[in-house]
């Protein structure tokens, strides 16, 4: 006899339901909703308790490893909860950050062991607090994640954030610890409400956050300061940026890092940008070239962006031995942004004459200003041949581009000419030739790092 048509199928009953497609379905949810479930009702309360459910999220939001579950001697849950009670506001960072610090560690360990000892171990919720009671503003929570896994370095060299050597000119930033941070808060016209992230005990250069948007400045926007020095006000500071957030900026100078786009040098981490299409092969004979730009020794007013560009020459370790040969002389064609053009040629580089081997390198560091916010340079060197001496060649410099980092002009000046000019990128109209002055510091053979003369000779 068929059931009457009205009749309501009964209802689907969870507790009757299997327990193992419950448990899949809950290994879909997140951290929030699988918390929600153990309130619904006592099967969900069950289920959710399921230690394998909580494994995931706990690799996943605090990177905890299976050893150190065993050191700690707990489930899966309750080693999350004790972690989201001690950091649960910092969960949208904390794997990226802890991720970031320990493939530093890493790399560190293994290329710049010095530096390890300069970490400084993590702050305190409670010490975080009173930062923000001291400087009277709030830190954003990237940062303050970042300081509960490790509180900077101390002021020492090399700093953590990278250096840069010239002949007369050295640059090492540490990344400062959360006390000298406060001290160093700003609250004075062209920087207020901006707190310093890094220093250099050489230079006094710092790049800063901005705590508020103020100024012509975003909220958290990271940057190098940069005195107008045309200007008679005090505050007109104009600004390098370098970060739009804590996180961006320091995990992405950590890829950079670990990934090896900056070389080590003497156990230091030197910020040179080698882009891997700038190689060019002679015959036997490799030129690539690396670049850096320096906040330290530019201004946007006047118009002065300061470049260094590190070279490396090498030929094959298959060349045959009648190859060796000894360069000459260097010729540069430099171009800035408006198309000017400066050609340049002279006798060996940074005052030398190099001898190039099968195997055998010669590095070189120089530098150049350009008037505009970019430039590029080319040309090539003169060899000749040891064993043929009246055979000379030319070998290829690869054309290299340097560009000044996106900058804003200071507020300052803008309200004091009256112009109403964006507070974006600046515009530079000044007609002004560059120049290529050879302030190096590193010249590095293999297995051979003479100390630098401190000579400067121009365009090398």
């Amino acid at each position: 006899m068929a059931a009457p048509l009205d009749m309501e199928p009964s209802a689907l009953s969870l507790e009757l339901l299997p327990t193992d497609p419950l448990l899949l379905i809950l290994s879909f949810l997140d951290y929030r909703d699988l918390m929600s479930c153990c309130y619904l009702s006592r099967r969900l309360n069950q289920l959710s308790s399921h230690d394998p459910l909580w494994k995931r999220h706990c690799k996943k939001y605090w990177l905890i490893s299976e050893k150190e579950k065993r050191q700690r001697n707990q489930s899966w849950k309750a080693i999350f909860i004790s972690t989201y009670s001690d950091l649960g506001r910092y969960i949208r960072y904390y794997a990226t950050l802890k991720k970031a610090w320990d493939d530093l560690e890493k790399y560190l360990g293994q290329w710049c062991p010095r530096m390890i000892g300069s970490l400084k171990e993590s702050v305190r919720e409670e010490d975080l607090d009173a930062v923000e009671a001291q400087i009277g503003c709030k830190l954003p929570d990237d940062y303050r994640c970042s300081f509960r896994i490790h509180n900077g370095q101390k002021l020492v060299v090399p700093g953590l954030m990278g250096s840069m050597a010239l002949s007369n000119h050295y640059r090492s930033e540490d990344l400062l610890d959360i006390d000298t941070a406060a001290g160093g808060f700003q609250q004075r016209l062209g920087l207020k409400q901006c707190l310093p992230l890094t220093f250099c005990i050489h230079t006094g250069l710092s790049q800063y956050m901005a705590l508020e948007s103020v100024e012509g400045r975003n909220k958290y926007e990271i940057f190098y300061q940069c005195p107008d020095q045309m200007a008679r006000n005090p505050s007109a500071i104009d600004m390098f940026i370098t970060g739009t957030s804590y996180l961006e900026w320091f995990t992405s100078y950590v890829n950079k890092v670990v990934t090896g786009g900056y070389p080590i040098i003497r156990d230091q981490i030197f910020r040179y940008v080698h882009d891997k299409e700038c190689v060019a092969t002679t015959e036997d004979i490799t030129v690539s070239v690396s670049t850096s730009f320096l906040p330290e020794l530019s201004s946007v007013h006047p118009p002065h962006y300061f470049f260094t560009y590190r070279i490396r020459i090498e030929m094959s370790k298959d060349a045959l031995p009648e190859k060796a040969c000894q360069l000459d002389s260097r010729y540069w064609r430099i171009t800035n942004a408006k198309g000017d053009v400066e050609e340049v040629q002279g006798p060996g580089v940074v005052g030398e004459f190099p001898i190039i081997s099968p195997g055998r390198v010669y590095e070189y560091t120089s530098c150049t200003t350009f008037s505009t916010t970019s430039g590029y340079m080319e040309g090539y060197y003169t060899f000749h041949c040891l064993y043929y001496k009246d055979k000379f060649f030319n070998v290829t410099i690869p054309k290299f581009h340097m560009v000044c980092p996106t900058f804003k002009v200071s507020t300052a000046r803008m309200v004091s000419g009256g112009a109403e000019t964006n507070h974006n990128e600046y515009a530079v109209d000044e007609d002004e030739d560059s120049t290529d002055t050879d302030e190096y510091e590193d010249r590095r053979r293999v297995l051979d790092i003479p100390v630098p003369s401190g000579r400067c000779p121009r365009h090398t």
